[in-house]
């Protein structure tokens, strides 16, 4: 009886057009690819400029600038598949858009929304540097929350927004599983902290030693070591560029079309203290 309503359940999803696990199209579909003749569907769906995955959406304003959005949801995915009651965010669906966003001309710029809890070290530094690579312009806007590794995410693009509503939460480098109790483990755990600072002190404006003391605060969070920080908070220590909206980004966005995707300097990183 289950296997029978997953099958009607699946077939209601292929008929309602939803994506199908493990299939993922380009951002837009080829114009002069040859096959067979098309539909009017098939014509709709060129018109709107191709089928996206989820999260994701190409849009154009009436002068011909085209912003492509991505979205940075829920927990972002590691090397192990998270359970399916979770929001995820998949590095390696990412990663293939963000090169095609890169190379194609007809994309002028990248929106990343951000609201995440955080997730897997090594899976959201890869996302954070290949935006950080990107030569066109890039702008970030955290909405609801950037916890964690959503930190370095959000300040991966050329110019970062946060909405007064949103939150931060920063902490130390946490570990699941087997840790074995010598001083090599705590000094692999510090090194992997250290890559994290690295990267958010070099693409923001927060000196190395105010995010250092943040991250060890013992009295600002009941269960845990760290820091909440208000979107003002976040925009007054420079570790988010500041406060805005969505019109505000994608003014942004448009201005360094005009003027040149430029990261404004950071801060000097000096290492573990």
């Amino acid at each position: 009886m289950e296997s029978e309503r997953n099958d009607r359940t699946s077939g209601r999803k292929r008929a309602e057009g939803f994506p199908q696990p493990g299939v993922r199209k380009g951002l837009y579909e080829p114009r002069d690819s040859a096959g067979p003749e098309k539909g009017p569907e098939d014509t709709k769906t060129e018109a709107r400029g191709g089928e996206k995955p989820d999260g994701a959406a190409a849009v154009a304003d009436g002068s011909g600038f085209r912003l492509y959005t991505m979205t940075v949801i829920g927990q972002v995915e590691g090397h192990y598949l998270l359970p399916d009651n979770q929001k995820v965010t998949k590095y390696e669906h990412m990663l293939p858009a963000l090169t095609e966003i890169e190379e194609r001309p007809d994309i002028d710029g990248l929106l990343l929304l951000l609201n995440t809890v955080g997730g897997d070290v090594e899976a959201g530094l890869a996302i954070a540097e290949m935006i950080a690579g990107m030569t066109k312009p890039t702008v970030s806007l955290i909405l609801g929350g950037g916890h964690s590794i959503g930190m370095p995410l959000a300040v991966s693009a050329k110019r970062s927004f946060i909405v007064p509503s949103a939150t931060m939460m920063i902490h130390p480098v946490r570990i699941n599983g087997l840790v074995i109790g010598v001083p090599q483990s705590f000094d692999a755990m510090r090194k992997m902290q250290d890559r994290i600072l690295r990267f958010v002190c070099s693409h923001s404006r927060v000196p190395e030693e105010k995010l250092r003391d943040l991250i060890m605060k013992t009295d600002e969070i009941a269960t845990d070591i760290g820091s909440v920080l208000s979107g003002e908070e976040a925009v007054g220590i420079g570790l988010i560029d500041e406060i805005g909206g969505l019109k505000d980004a994608i003014a942004a966005l448009k201005a360094m079309k005009g003027a040149g995707a430029q990261r404004p300097p950071a801060a000097p990183f000096f290492g573990p203290t």
